[in-house]
């Protein structure tokens, strides 16, 4: 257990009830829901319901925030909880402040306390509106919003004692501003994050826009953000040049003044000095007062489907291109049917396009997956490098990316800022020393050939070829094909030497009524033991052969998945789960969520994940179970019960399933059938996968052009009985 962790309590606004279910108690902890409901089952001094949502209980969050961090129980740092705590209080404060004040006035405060270097709880509040007075003396980014909040002299010491628990929780008042920042959407400022890129994308822009490297050769680099909304952008930009690089020069312009402000406040906090930045209230950049910028970074605002234009688009690029200077760089995130997907083929839109390349603007072009923009989930984008070489030194080549159909992590936009940094070193030319990972460099004359062709590799990079799936692709076909033969003679053999299957199977006689059971009966007469599942982690849970034990999930269990396709490494067991236990051969695993399923485990040494349990067979029984014929019957018995639509489980539970209790003689030609069905079945699932391995990994090795199919050698042809 954790230490124990000290808890101060936000201010709520009146008595508010921060109203906590489990499963929010699970996500606040960062634990499983189960384990909630043990906390509350084995702690006398957790702390009791306020209240019910139907049958499910709602409890105080400032109580139980209070009690985990007392106790230390749960996964959550202490700061997360309290960040979590202040940002629920904070958004409670939305009953009594409309959410776009609240969030400019703490924001407002948070990037004071960082100019003051002092906490603001312990000023009055006509002392804070004097030092935001002196400090922000034109009053362009905080002074307003401490001054116009309503009722200010009642909730604003209120509020300046919540930034301070902010910046507490996140150690610096920056951090604590971004954090509210990313709260946003939770605060009901929906408008600040509408068209704002995740996070990920725009610190990948800022990568891509080699603001870090430039810096450090030029003092007095200018940085410029078209559409800065609420400056996502802008606050990238600023974190990829560290401290000690010095601080470019920030220009963007936003015709709402209020946005405007907002991005001040933002950039003030992350240490940027007034006079390092002009971010104008209006639609054009101060470039004749400060020049043409050396970098410029925007996402285009998003337009929908019908009424967006290719064109458009295209043409607000090429005035883009206007405030690009010689050797300077624009990084675009806009729409992919216009900048990468396919466009009418010499229509007006596709020769605006071609132009890009033919004036050697285009240095890259990358297609994006949905997402990009969360509050637009099926909007696709891409992203356009755009790059004023000099004349002499343009190689008339272009980058290509697609990254459509893959989920977007840190790695994978990492990997390809690192493509993109290498083929901007070499001059926007292909280095013969490292071929691209994620992307494919080609002559531009290749695109503008081709009219309205879509900007995206139509080949995987070179160096793809020389990676060890591809050159073992045909080892391993080879292999696959072997094994394809040795499984067909193994069946061949298995089945000239084995009888005929016969169930025998007659109609019972009247007077020989079968005897009926339950499991909850074999378990009272001993017959049976029931062994529970465990609640396994789902990021401990391995797949691709990697690990060293068999988990047992219920997707196993009822067949949707195979049998080993989840593991467990030894060591996060044996460390993790101390209490764990491994099946024994002939155990029974059964699950009735999602649906009833039952497995017999013969090789024993797996671990069972929950839902799933173990029924182990006491073989000191006077009449012991045999484990193939019980799963058989309770297979069948479930279908007569299924879970229907709209239910939350099945008509009966596993342990109360009728089935029946055959005699000895019975139950051994029944189990001996089993046998010999899971023989032959085990024969022919090993024949299908074998079939499968052999299709995807021809069709692999053609898609991606590694691999031709060749006549046979007269040598491999078989004889056929038409010609032997």
């Amino acid at each position: 257990m954790a230490g124990t962790r000290e808890a101060t309590a936000p201010i709520l606004p009146e008595e508010t009830s921060w109203r906590i279910s489990y499963a929010e108690i699970g996500n606040l902890a960062q634990v499983q829901r189960p384990v909630v409901t043990t906390w509350v089952r084995r702690h006398a001094d957790f702390p009791e319901p306020v209240a019910y949502e139907g049958a499910s209980p709602l409890f105080d969050g400032g109580e139980v925030a209070e009690w985990l961090l007392s106790t230390g129980r749960g996964n959550a740092g202490s700061d997360q909880i309290q960040a979590e705590w202040v940002l629920h209080t904070l958004s409670a404060w939305r009953r009594t402040i409309p959410a776009r004040t609240l969030v400019d006035t703490v924001t407002a405060l948070l990037c004071l306390r960082q100019l003051l270097d002092e906490p603001l709880s312990e000023l009055p509040w006509r002392t804070i509106l004097e030092r935001a007075s002196e400090t922000d003396f034109e009053d362009t980014y905080l002074h307003k919003e401490l001054r116009d909040l309503p009722d200010a002299e009642r909730q604003g010491p209120l509020l300046a004692v919540l930034a301070d628990h902010l910046t507490e929780a996140a150690y610096t008042p920056a951090d604590a501003l971004e954090r509210v920042m990313d709260a946003r959407r939770r605060l009901g400022c929906d408008d600040l994050a509408a068209d704002e890129p995740i996070p990920l994308v725009s610190r990948a822009m800022a990568h891509l826009s080699g603001i870090a490297r430039l810096n450090e050769r030029e003092q007095g680099a200018t940085a410029a953000v078209l559409y800065p909304r609420s400056g996502d952008l802008l606050v990238a930009l600023r974190e990829a040049v560290s401290d000690a690089e010095g601080m470019p020069f920030f220009l963007s312009a936003d015709p709402m003044p209020d946005l405007a402000r907002l991005a001040r406040r933002r950039l003030m906090a992350q240490g940027v000095q007034e006079y390092e930045m002009d971010l104008v209230d209006g639609e054009e950049l101060a470039t004749d007062d400060w020049g043409d910028p050396h970098v410029v970074v925007c996402a285009l605002p998003y337009e929908a489907a019908e009424t967006r234009s290719s064109l458009a688009v295209l043409q607000n690029l090429q005035d883009l291109t206007d405030l690009l200077a010689e050797d300077c760089t624009a990084i675009v995130l806009g729409p992919a049917d216009a900048l990468v997907r396919p466009l009418p083929a010499r229509g007006e839109a596709d020769r605006v396009r071609r132009g890009f390349l033919e004036q050697h603007l285009l240095k890259a072009a990358i297609s994006l997956p949905e997402g990009v923009l969360p509050f637009r989930p099926a909007h696709r984008t891409a992203i356009w490098v755009l790059h004023r070489t000099p004349e002499a030194q343009r190689s008339g080549q272009i980058l290509l990316a697609d990254l459509s159909s893959r989920t977007l992590t840190a790695q994978a936009l990492d990997a390809l800022a690192e493509d993109i940094d290498i083929f901007r070193e070499a001059g926007w030319r292909a280095d013969s020393r490292h071929e691209p990972r994620n992307a494919a460099v080609v002559r531009a004359t290749a695109l503008t050939s081709a009219p309205g062709a879509a900007f995206t590799p139509q080949h995987r990079p070179h160096a793809d070829r020389y990676t060890r799936t591809v050159v073992e692709r045909p080892a391993r076909i080879s292999e696959t094909e072997l094994r394809l033969q040795q499984l067909t003679d193994a069946t061949r053999s298995a089945l000239d030497h084995a009888p005929t299957i016969r169930a025998n199977a007659v109609l019972r006689p009247d007077d020989q009524p079968a005897r009926r059971t339950t499991v909850a009966r074999l378990l009272k007469d001993r017959r049976l033991r029931r062994l529970p599942g465990h609640r396994i982690a789902a990021e401990h849970l391995l797949t691709g052969g990697k690990g060293h034990y068999t988990v047992l999930t219920a997707a196993e269990i009822t067949g949707s998945a195979p049998v080993d396709s989840h593991r467990i490494d030894r060591a996060v067991l044996l460390n993790t789960y101390e209490h764990a236990y491994f099946t024994e051969p002939g155990d029974i695993v059964v699950t009735a969520t999602p649906s009833f399923g039952a497995y017999v485990d013969d090789e024993g040494l797996s671990v069972v994940a929950f839902p799933a349990r173990v029924l182990r067979v006491r073989a000191d029984a006077e009449h012991p179970v045999r484990p193939r014929v019980l799963a058989a019957l309770l297979r069948s018995a479930a279908t007569e019960h299924r879970r229907v639509s709209g239910a939350v489980r099945s008509a009966r539970r596993i342990e109360d399933l009728l089935i029946p209790d055959l005699p000895g003689d019975e139950a051994e030609r029944y189990d001996a059938l089993l046998a010999d069905i899971a023989r032959r079945t085990a024969l022919l699932r090993q024949h299908a996968a074998a079939l499968d391995d052999l299709t995807s990994l021809t069709a692999a090795g053609l898609v991606d052009g590694t691999l031709t199919l060749t006549e046979p050698l007269s040598s491999d042809l078989r004889p056929t009985p038409e010609t032997s």
